[in-house]
């Protein structure tokens, strides 16, 4: 198999499964607790703690083509870059690269605009942050960073794009939440976002951002560290194959 082609995409299409599945799996009930807490019914009105489960199935049949997806732009995006954009900075490289892989068949997949909207722009924050962080750590010790330290460096990284993305999230949560007639449905993301600000308060689009931080925060660790923990070892395996 030619090593070029292994490493751009046969590797993020296993590694990119793994990470989604796998992901998906663990963080399915913080996403329905974050998701009540961001309901304008309240909390325990919108469910509370019960049925935490419910829908998971289809959830975890389409994280594996998902992630496979994602990654597999992503990875392919910042190779056609580098090639033929030499001179392009990492970070913009890793930006496009991002926003590539959301606006794949990774949206598509979701099905909502207002998602990939949200989306966007936390992948434009934490895709680069998680670059970065990784190649400070692999400066500092003089070598390339564990799967691990990957997965630390993603936890980071997906908190800081929590805290700055969640108004976008509680945003969309209301849209796919409102009754047909609401005024959810005919508003944008950023005429939403001022009528939740001047309405209930600045207090409001920060709603559920502690189990967003810590659902994040854990799907960072979970998704790049399991992405880089499979990466790692398939690409060990290749040179072993062909030294």
């Amino acid at each position: 198999m030619d090593e070029s082609f292994f490493a751009t995409f046969t590797v993020p299409l296993i590694a990119g499964a793994a990470a989604g599945t796998t992901s998906d799996a663990v963080l399915f009930p913080m996403d329905t607790i974050k998701t009540r807490f961001q309901s304008s019914k309240g909390f325990l009105r919108a469910g509370g703690f019960h049925r935490m489960y419910a829908g998971i199935l289809p959830t975890v049949l389409g994280s594996a083509p998902s992630g496979a997806t994602f990654f597999c732009t992503y990875e392919l995006t910042k190779t056609l870059i580098g090639q033929f954009l030499p001179n392009v900075h990492a970070p913009f490289m890793h930006m496009l690269g991002a926003t590539a892989g959301e606006i794949g068949l990774r949206g598509l997949f979701r099905g909502y605009f207002s998602t990939v909207t949200r989306d966007i722009p936390f992948s434009f924050i934490q895709y680069p942050l998680w670059e970065h962080l990784k190649s400070l750590w692999a400066a500092r010790q003089g070598g390339p960073t564990e799967p691990w330290q990957g997965a630390v460096c993603g936890s980071v990284a997906g908190c800081t794009a929590a805290v700055i993305t969640t108004p976008l999230d509680v945003a969309k949560t209301r849209i796919m939440l409102a009754d047909a007639k609401g005024v959810e449905v005919t508003s944008s993301l950023p005429q939403l976002i001022v009528t939740i600000g001047r309405n209930e308060g600045i207090t409001s689009l920060f709603s559920g951002i502690v189990p967003r931080m810590i659902w994040i925060g854990i799907g960072g660790f979970t998704f790049l560290g399991t992405y880089d923990f499979v990466k790692h070892h398939l690409l060990a395996f290749e040179i072993s194959r062909y030294p």
